[in-house]
């Protein structure tokens, strides 16, 4: 049994009912709740019959479907419906069957696209989905993706994105580092950008005009639809980011050309690693020297901090300096 969009409405109704301590519900109440939900999906003209609505419950009771815990309890001479667990939820149980399988089949259309241009990303996701779900059905995880899944604001890449390919102009609730208290901003999204397991947001920001604004996913309180006009953007944000390691592009700051000097315990894993796309390399002595052209920003200074003695920074100037005064900071805060 596929496993659609209006029967997957119709499962998490019905799984919202059968939750419901507070509620009898009878099948015409099944059948209200299900159709109600269908018509403000699809419109008026939605709705399912009463034989559908058994043909769920069934499926749902099925190893193919949920195997709910579903109690028939009778009611003088009706039979009203509720969970014998009421800590059960379709929304908390593995993949059944047939979600494996259509999940398989989406897979086998995804690896059809491997080896053209721009879906280099499925010789990834396809393994880590496979893993994840366990649809080799061996039990075990084979595979580790860095990841943190207990960061906040990840429930908001979801809406954001909506908000990016719809149109539409969100009021974001925001707190950041700098703030005591939380405070609104009228934002028009563009872009989303994960960098060292956190996730931004780009976009327009109504009160000062700048449409590079940058937002921190975990340090969003709330999002909700604004009202106005969507303002669009021309920003190739490919290229915006180009130039700039992470997230982060000083606006006082030109592309430098950055000469590094890595020690050889350390030049294997940069010549496979690069630092930047603009990355290139030479052997000297028992070592590498490296060259990056990129705006100097705060993301770079961290990424060269944490190869601790086995680099050394060339130059620019005014970057050597920076790693030296941090280095100096951190062994005189080691004092206190």
């Amino acid at each position: 049994m596929a496993i659609n969009k209006n029967a997957l409405i119709r499962y998490q109704v019905l799984d919202r009912c059968f939750r419901n301590p507070g509620r009898k519900y009878f099948w015409q109440d099944l059948l209200q709740e299900c159709n109600k939900a269908l018509r403000e999906y699809n419109g008026i003209d939605s709705g399912i019959k009463r034989r559908q609505l058994y043909e769920d419950m069934k499926f749902m009771e099925s190893d193919q479907g949920w195997s709910i815990p579903l109690k028939r309890n009778k009611d003088g001479r009706k039979t009203y419906y509720r969970y014998s667990d009421m800590s059960f939820s379709i929304n908390n149980q593995p993949l059944n069957e047939t979600e494996v399988n259509q999940i398989k089949s989406a897979l086998d259309v995804l690896t059809r696209f491997s080896g053209a241009q721009q879906f280099e990303w499925i010789h990834e996701m396809i393994p880590l989905l496979e893993d994840k779900l366990d649809l080799q059905g061996t039990g075990e995880e084979v595979l580790s993706f860095e990841s943190n899944f207990d960061l906040r604001g990840l429930e908001y890449i979801m809406p954001i994105f909506n908000a990016i390919t719809n149109g539409q102009v969100l009021e974001i609730t925001y707190q950041d580092f700098k703030s005591d208290e939380p405070f609104q901003i009228v934002f028009h999204p563009y872009y989303l950008k994960q960098y060292n397991n956190r996730w931004f947001t780009f976009g327009l920001n109504n009160e000062v005009g700048i449409e590079t604004w940058n937002l921190a996913l975990d340090r969003i309180i709330s999002i909700k639809e604004a009202k106005g006009e969507y303002i669009s953007t021309e920003i190739d944000w490919k290229e915006y980011f180009f130039d700039v390691i992470g997230v982060t592009k000083p606006k006082d700051r030109k592309i430098r050309k950055v000469v590094l000097h890595f020690s050889s315990s350390q030049a294997p894993y940069v010549r496979t690693k690069p630092l930047h796309p603009t990355q290139k390399h030479k052997a000297i002595g028992n070592g590498l020297e490296v060259s990056i052209k990129v705006i100097p920003n705060y993301e770079l200074e961290s990424l060269l901090l944490s190869f601790g003695e086995h680099v050394k920074v060339i130059k620019p100037k005014m970057l050597k300096e920076r790693i030296k005064d941090r280095i100096i900071n951190s062994i005189d805060n080691s004092k206190t």
